[in-house]
């Protein structure tokens, strides 16, 4: 059964990491976060999270 619930949480902690893994980078600027290592180790960890997270909540638990 699929679990829309989850796949909404996933979708907004990956984008989320994104956002952050781009600040991290230099591509977004004006904050604080921008060229900082931290946030380019971060967001990655963060957007693969979300997206694992999407991911099993899209395809479900088995029905037993």
């Amino acid at each position: 059964m699929r679990s829309p619930i989850l796949v909404a949480l996933g979708v907004i902690i990956g984008l989320a990491g994104l956002l952050w893994s781009l600040q991290g980078f230099g591509v977004v600027s004006g904050s604080p976060m921008s060229n900082t290592v931290t946030w380019s180790i971060i967001g990655p960890i963060v957007l693969i999270a979300g997206v694992l997270l999407a991911v099993w909540g899209w395809r479900g638990r088995a029905s037993r």
